[in-house]
């Protein structure tokens, strides 16, 4: 009787033990297999090397492709029974993509504006693993869009296949060159376009009703961050009654004051002297409201006219009454506007806050009115 046994790394395949029969052959057969294990799946996005292939204590060592992880058993055994240790391992994808944003940079506003157009290359973004980026996503604005003055920070987000993210960021600067703030001349004011001191901006001096501008109208801001020019005056209107007509004597007059006319019989008339009475206490308002009084007063040959400290010449005078029609038997007044129109006549004095109300409702303009509703009322 014959025990039967393999050396290690063999199995025996038969029966454990046989017998010699009286026929004088053996009860049964038996051999040696060598032990082997199955062979390994290939591994995703990975590999292994094993030290002596599929044999008994074969040991396989699983790595994975750059960008990827490997999760599980990092190396297998082929065991006594044929079998494997430990479970087949995967490779993930663990690494984040690489993401590089443009520079930083900083634009000066356009001219006449407050914003500057800024356009920039898109980040360049990379996978280390299968190099597939599923989705690059801004936050900001799109390239090419205007951006005011200040400083803007623009992100951008980029996954890969495996919803690994990386982000970067760059900023904008918009820097919006001034010129220093212009003050308004005396006795007139400033309209300026755009914000009023940046580079490319226009200022127009104009000066109040009653005054003149002495120098230049218009003044622009340039990159220099200088304006071109010099601060004009605004000068008293100067009034010329030595004319050869009203209608040279009322052109002096046109876009800059309302005119208002008062005819009377004689100086002692008591509705002329009442009315210049009020307007006397009232002229602060007046003025505000760009209004000069012409007195046509007496009859010919003593006649007088006159504005303010101005003698008016008798032929003046008389233009004036023919074109106004205005009768010299009684008393009698007529406004007339900045255009040179007749806009009311009274025959009876006239309120300063009667004319006032008319004035402010009827004929401002809406600059004169906006004008005045900024600097109060001074009276």
């Amino acid at each position: 009787r014959c025990a039967l046994r393999c050396p290690r790394g063999y199995r025996l395949v038969g029966p454990s033990a046989v017998q010699c029969l009286p026929s004088r052959h053996w009860s049964g057969m038996a051999y040696c297999r060598q032990i082997r294990c199955h062979v390994l799946p290939a591994v995703l996005r990975g590999s292994y090397v094993c030290s002596a292939g599929v044999q008994m204590d074969s040991r396989c060592d699983y790595t994975c492709l750059p960008g990827y992880q490997l999760e599980g058993d990092r190396s297998r055994i082929c065991m006594e029974d044929g079998r494997w240790s430990g479970s087949e391992p995967i490779c993930v994808d663990m690494e984040p993509p690489k993401i590089r944003c443009p520079d930083s940079r900083e634009r000066i506003a356009e001219p006449g504006k407050l914003t500057a157009t800024v356009y920039w290359d898109p980040p360049r973004v990379k996978d280390s693993a299968d190099g597939i980026i599923k989705r690059v996503m801004l936050r900001g604005p799109e390239p090419g869009s205007e951006f005011p003055e200040g400083e803007h920070v623009i992100r951008y987000t980029a996954h890969d296949q495996a919803y690994n993210r990386a982000s970067c960021k760059f900023s904008i600067r918009v820097q919006v060159r001034r010129c220093p703030v212009l003050k308004p001349p005396q006795n007139g004011y400033l309209s300026c376009t755009s914000d009023g001191n940046n580079y490319g901006a226009t200022c127009e001096y104009l000066c109040d009703g009653g005054y003149e501008r002495q120098g230049t109208s218009l003044r622009v801001c340039q990159s220099t961050q200088q304006w071109t020019g010099s601060q004009p005056l605004c000068a008293p209107m100067q009034i010329n009654t030595a004319v050869n007509s009203a209608a040279s004597l009322l052109d002096q007059f046109h876009e800059k004051r309302r005119l208002l006319v008062i005819s009377a019989p004689d100086p002692s008339n008591r509705y002329y002297k009442m009315q210049i009475s009020m307007l006397q206490q009232a002229a602060c308002g007046l003025d505000l409201r760009h209004v000069t009084t012409v007195e046509l007063v007496g009859q010919p040959p003593h006649e007088v006219g006159r504005i303010r400290e101005h003698q008016l010449s008798l032929g003046i005078i008389e233009e004036l009454r023919q074109f106004l029609h205005l009768t010299r038997s009684h008393f009698n007044a007529v406004l007339l506007d900045k255009a040179g129109a007749d806009r009311e006549r009274y025959i009876s004095p006239i309120s300063p806050d009667e004319l006032f109300v008319f004035i402010d409702t009827y004929l401002l303009s809406e600059r004169e009115a906006a004008r005045r509703a900024q600097s109060g009322d001074p009276c």
